[in-house]
Parts: structure tokens; sequence; C-alpha cells
């Protein structure tokens, strides 16, 4: 079983350099105080906030940065870019017609980073 994940839960981006939080609109979702995540919680400075500096050469400025550095890397201000929704999300549980967020689910931000959850934002609600 895995956790449900809420809003505040603490992200980590393979890429970032810091920690980021996750930020769930209370969108007639609350459970225990806390808005309750779903897969549809991926939009950038929305919901995922940014992980301090980014190092991935994907990223069009950090690749421009490091080219101007002639070739050391120079990691540069994070800017998620996800477009997909997080995966796999819960098989069987919904909020809001949407598969809920479990603490294993993960989200691809474009530059190639996995973003995943280090911390779900609270210990007493279980999902599948």
């Amino acid at each position: 079983m895995g956790q449900l994940v809420c809003g505040g839960a603490m992200l980590q981006c393979s890429f970032g350099a810091a920690p980021g939080t996750l930020v769930v609109l209370p969108e007639k979702r609350v459970v225990n105080a806390m808005p309750a995540a779903t897969i549809m919680d991926n939009k950038p400075m929305v919901n995922i906030m940014p992980f301090g500096m980014c190092s991935s050469l994907a990223n069009p400025t950090v690749a421009s940065a490091t080219a101007a550095a002639f070739g050391a890397l120079t990691p540069m201000p994070c800017v998620p870019v996800t477009a997909a929704p997080w995966a796999p999300g819960s098989p069987t549980v919904l909020i809001g017609n949407m598969p809920a967020l479990n603490h294993s689910s993960k989200c691809m931000c474009n530059w190639g980073g996995v973003i995943q959850v280090v911390n779900p934002g609270q210990m007493t609600i279980q999902v599948p």
C-alpha cells in the first residue's frame, strides 16, 4: 500500500539541486484538512514548484550556459516543464473522477528529469 499524497508534499527531481513542494488547490477534495492530490496535479509553477538549480543539458538554458563556459556544466535556475500527468497513480481510488496520487508515482520533466515524491505530506491514509 502506498501513502496518499497531499498538498505540501516534498518532491525531488533527478536533475534538481534542491527539493520542491507540491501545491494542491483545494477543489472540493480535502482530506484531513489537507487537499488530496490526483495524477492531474502536474502543472508547472502551479502544482510543481522549482527544484533550485537544474543540471540537465536538455534544458536550453543549461545547454547555452554550459556552452558559454567552454563545456563546463553550468546549472541554471529550474523551471519545471511537465506535460504528462503523474504515473501510474492509484488504480482503484478516484478523487474528483481522477486517480489519486500515491507516493510511488513519478512525473517526467520535458528536460529529462524524473520527479518523485520524497514525503507525501501525510502518513495516515493509504491507497493502493
